[in-house]
């Protein structure tokens, strides 16, 4: 079995381009000889210790001081799963992986490391992020929950894989009892309940299905539905979509046909089960699986392509009409809002609301802003400033990584500024649009905030 183990490369990737501090006073620490700052928190010395080559499990919060303020930027007890490694042979006195290999299973502890050396030596990053210089350093807090050998690991998940197999019979006559089941098995093991038998043709291969679905775990936690975005599913039948248990179920359905499935193991995610892109077990291994399928169209290819030509049509004459109202709309737009100062010969708006007092963006620096991105009936469909941590957004300006209403809006400020960019499409997203709410010729508007410049 393949496990996923992550590794320190793709931990200093996701902070490589934070700042750091200078930290020199570390009050309850103490410091091994290679320079390693350390606090043992909970320290043991009868359990099996790290050792190198071993898949060290362990919950793990790394951060960085920031005007003395501590800032997290990954937390393993978020994503709901400890966090893992290879603990690799140390490359130099006081990297993290001798740091990690003074832990005892059940320790818990901090440590401080210096960043220059942690980037440079261990990530083997080109360059030091912004900011950080000899002196910059970052915090582990990590508690370790296990460390094996791989042989060891390998054969922990055979044994909770063969637990599984052992437990799916009686999962699936305690499903069969609790639901009062009546129907017989199909010659696979699946337990069709049909509670409407729909009407018309039998689905065929080829028929584009459009569905509502919700899968769900044998003991009810519900996993996947399409009833949470309000948007079903459709799907060729007879190509690959999920397991050889829906396609049965499937086949089996009309239009308006709505049944419940019971899907064993064998003809749904067999000894692997399905894993999420952090490696956590979705569906365990040996799981039945429950689907609630209801049939809502059906159509031949034919029809499909008809209806998909219908469908290309309409957007078109949307986004025509959308072209042809966007002047008036910003103008509009303007109007209302009281704005005052002129367009750039572009067509872009720049309104400051707060002077910078720093040096101005110039082409070719990096920059980094953070933003609030909505359109013109005030839907927010992007910010900076939502997430955790709310981290600005760093771009090269000028290199066109960015839409072009950004390189332009940002070279007009200078650091410290806020303001308001009234974009228009070709400026931004244009007659494509972006994903769901960004529709063709949208016009938008950013709230942004010039950050920091930087040479690299």
């Amino acid at each position: 079995m393949k496990m996923k183990i992550t590794t320190l490369f793709a931990l200093g990737a996701v902070i490589a381009t934070l700042a750091f501090t200078s930290c020199t006073k570390y009050p309850g620490f103490k410091k091994s000889e290679s320079g390693i700052f350390y606090k043992f928190h909970v320290e043991g010395s009868d359990t099996a210790k790290a050792v190198e080559g071993s898949i060290l499990t362990m919950n793990m919060k790394y951060r960085i001081k920031i005007d003395d303020k501590d800032s997290v930027f990954f937390n393993s007890a978020e994503i709901g799963k400890p966090f893992e490694i290879n603990l690799a042979k140390s490359e130099f006195k006081g990297d993290i992986y001798e740091a990690l290999g003074m832990l005892h299973i059940g320790d818990s502890a901090t440590f401080i490391i210096n960043a220059s050396d942690f980037f440079i030596k261990t990530v083997k990053s080109p360059q030091l992020p912004a900011g950080v210089d000899s002196t910059s350093m970052m915090y582990f807090d990590v508690k370790l929950l296990n460390a094996q050998t791989m042989e060891a690991r390998q054969k922990a998940e055979a044994e909770k894989a063969e637990k599984f197999r052992s437990e799916e019979p009686a999962k699936l006559q305690a499903y069969v009892k609790k639901n009062n089941v009546t129907v017989a098995p199909t010659a696979s093991g699946l337990y069709i309940i049909t509670q409407n038998a729909g009407s018309g043709r039998a689905i065929a291969k080829t028929d584009f299905v459009t569905i509502n679905l919700t899968v769900s775990s044998i003991e009810g936690e519900k996993i996947f539905s399409t009833a949470d975005r309000n948007q079903p599913i459709t799907f060729e039948f007879g190509q690959p979509f999920d397991t050889k248990g829906f396609d049965e179920a499937i086949a089996s359905m009309k239009k308006g046909s709505k049944a419940t499935v019971v899907v064993p193991s064998a003809m749904g995610f067999g000894d692997r089960g399905k894993k999420d892109m952090n490696g956590k077990d979705i569906i365990t291994p040996f799981s039945p699986v429950v689907y609630d399928i209801e049939v809502v169209d059906l159509k031949t290819k034919a029809e499909n392509e008809k209806a998909k030509k219908l469908e290309e049509a309409n957007a078109k004459k949307a986004a025509d009409e959308a072209q042809s109202k966007e002047s008036s709309l910003i103008q509009q737009y303007v109007k209302d809002n009281k704005i005052a100062v002129a367009p750039t010969a572009s067509g872009l708006y720049y309104v400051e609301k707060t002077k910078g007092t720093g040096p101005k963006a110039t082409a070719g620096k990096k920059v980094k802003v953070h933003y609030r991105g909505k359109l013109f009936n005030g839907k927010v469909f992007d910010s900076s400033l939502d997430r955790k941590p709310s981290v600005p957004y760093e771009f090269t300006l000028g290199r066109g990584e960015v839409i072009p209403g950004w390189d332009e809006g940002i070279a007009m400020m200078n650091v410290g500024a806020k303001g308001i960019l009234i974009i228009p499409s070709k400026l931004a997203y244009g007659a494509n649009g972006s994903g769901g709410d960004i529709t063709p010729f949208s016009p938008l508007v950013f709230d942004v905030e010039l950050v920091s410049i930087s040479d690299k």
